[in-house]
């Protein structure tokens, strides 16, 4: 199931975020918190969360910027893509990818992108698969 995270998904999503980035040093719980709740709080921002079995497996956070081009129709920016290790190659990375292009869509979008420093195939196959396309800036977008 994919759906929009609420305050109670802070926890688990700090856990996922130590999995996407390990070595980041750990943020405080409390002003995760409160950054958390600023970000899904504010206009534009969506936060979306797969779960397995009743518990987070993967996220991914959707900005969607307003835009004076392109008929004014706004882009979104997609990024903290992340599964839980035990929960990969089950397609929730994947479903909360296609449920974030759906959002854009949802709200006009003409394209979204995301942007990964990884260079291991299997990573960029991942996003390929989801329906990105990758650029000559080692970017990925998808016109809608």
């Amino acid at each position: 199931m994919i759906r929009r995270a609420t305050l109670e998904d802070v926890k688990s999503i700090q856990e996922l975020y130590g999995h996407l980035i390990p070595d980041d040093p750990v943020v405080p719980s409390d002003q995760f918190d409160k950054a958390f709740t600023q970000i899904i709080q504010a206009e534009g921002n969506v936060i979306l969360v797969g779960e397995d079995q009743g518990h987070v497996v993967s996220t991914c956070y959707l900005n969607l910027i307003p835009n004076l081009t392109r008929s004014m129709r706004p882009y979104a920016l997609i990024e903290n893509v992340v599964t839980h290790p035990d929960h990969r190659r089950k397609g929730h990375g994947t479903a909360v990818l296609q449920a974030a292009m759906q959002v854009a869509r949802d709200h006009g979008c003409y394209k979204v992108m995301l942007l990964t420093g990884s260079k291991r195939p299997s990573t960029l196959k991942f996003y390929e698969s989801a329906g990105l396309k990758a650029n000559e800036k080692t970017g990925f977008h998808t016109r809608l």
